[in-house]
C-alpha cells in the first residue's frame, strides 16, 4: 500500500529506457523507495489467529514450535492474538469440561510469551454461551475477556505514537452495537491529526474472503464511511476468522484478513493440490507487521510448516 504511484511511474518509465537499449533492470527504485528500504520501524508486531487450540492432532506442539520460531527469527515487541482461540466454546454439545481444559491448554502454551505483551480480541469460538446460566461465572464473553487477560470485550492502547484498536465484533449480525461505534467515534475523534491507527477484529471487515466463505462485518459500509472521515489516522485493520489470507486496500486503508495459526483446523487440508494444512489455498501461518513513524505499515503473511 505504500508504493506510492510517482514511485511506479518512475520505475516504469526507468525500465523503459533500459528496455530500449536492451538492458534488462533487476529491480529499479525510485529515491524514495531506496530512502525506505533503509529506515527501521518503530514497532514489529507478530499477528496471531484462529489459533483453535485444543488436545489432539498434536496442536499444543505444533502451537508452541511456531511461537518458538516467531521469537526466534522475528523478535516482535509484542504480539496481537485475533481471537479463536480456543478450538471451540460455542457449539451445544461443548460442556464445562471441554470448555477448562481447552483454555489450560492456552495457558500453558502462552508460557512461552510470559515476557511478551499478547494484546487479544474475542472470536466466535472463544465464549461459551451454553453454560448452565447467564450468571455462571464461565457463561459468555465476560470469561473470555478474564481468560485473555484483556481490560474488556473492546478497548485500545498506545505505542511509539501509534493508537491500537482492539474491536468485539461478536454482536448481532457481526457488528458493533451502539454503544461500541459511539466509544470507537470518540476514539478516532480524540487523537491528534495524522496519528498513525492500527485497528484488529476477528471478523473482516472489507476484503475478498467474505465473497469466497462469507463471514464478514454486516455493519462494513457504516465503518468504512467512519475510517474515511479520518483517513488521516486509520491505516490497516487486522483479521481472521476466515482462515484465508488476502490484503485489500479501499481508500488508502489495507485491510489484511492473516490467515490462520491452524491452519485447516489443525487437520491435514481441504484440497489435495494446495498442500498439508491448506484450507482453500492458504496455508497454516501468522503475520508480522512493521510500523513506520509516518504511519506506513508493512504486513506480511509466513507460512508455517509444522
Amino acid at each position: 500500500m505504500d508504493i506510492k504511484r510517482r514511485t511506479l511511474l518512475k520505475a516504469a518509465g526507468l525500465a523503459a529506457g533500459m528496455a530500449a537499449t536492451g538492458a534488462i533492470p533487476a529491480l529499479a527504485l525510485a529515491p524514495e523507495e531506496n530512502e525506505r528500504k533503509n529506515r527501521k520501524p518503530v514497532l514489529t508486531v507478530a499477528h496471531i489467529t484462529d489459533v483453535h487450540i485444543r488436545p489432539g492432532d498434536n496442536a499444543p506442539e505444533r502451537f508452541k514450535s511456531c511461537l518458538k520460531h516467531i521469537v526466534s527469527q522475528h523478535k516482535p515487541d509484542f504480539f496481537l492474538n485475533g481471537g479463536d482461540s480456543i478450538n471451540d466454546a460455542s457449539y451445544d454439545n461443548v460442556v464445562r469440561d471441554d470448555v477448562t481444559r481447552q483454555w489450560a491448554i492456552w495457558d500453558d502454551c502462552l508460557q512461552l510469551l510470559n515476557k511478551y505483551e499478547v494484546h487479544s480480541c474475542i472470536g466466535n469460538h472463544d465464549p461459551w454461551w451454553k453454560a448452565p446460566a447467564k450468571t455462571d461465572e464461565m457463561y459468555g464473553k465476560d470469561y473470555v475477556v478474564k481468560r485473555l487477560k484483556i481490560p474488556g470485550c473492546y478497548y485500545s492502547f498506545s505505542k511509539n505514537n501509534w493508537h491500537f484498536i482492539v474491536l468485539d465484533g461478536n454482536n448481532s449480525n457481526i457488528s458493533l452495537d451502539a454503544e461500541q461505534y459511539s466509544w470507537l467515534q470518540q476514539e478516532l475523534e480524540k487523537l491528534p491529526s495524522h496519528t498513525p491507527v492500527l485497528l484488529m477484529s476477528h471478523y473482516p471487515i472489507l476484503g475478498t474472503t467474505q465473497v469466497l466463505v462469507g463471514g464478514g462485518h454486516s455493519d462494513c459500509k457504516k465503518l468504512k464511511d467512519l475510517f474515511y472521515k479520518h483517513k488521516d489516522k486509520v491505516r490497516i485493520c487486522l483479521s481472521g476468522h476466515n482462515h484465508l489470507s488476502d490484503h485489500t486496500v479501499y481508500n488508502d486503508v489495507l485491510y489484511c484478513c492473516n490467515g490462520a495459526m491452524s491452519g485447516f483446523w489443525w487437520g491435514k487440508g481441504d484440497t489435495e493440490s494446495a498442500g498439508p494444512g491448506y484450507y482453500l489455498e492458504t496455508p497454516p501461518g501468522y503475520a508480522i507487521l512493521k510500523l513506520y513513524a509516518d504511519g506506513t505499515v508493512e504486513n506480511e503473511y509466513f507460512p508455517h510448516t509444522f
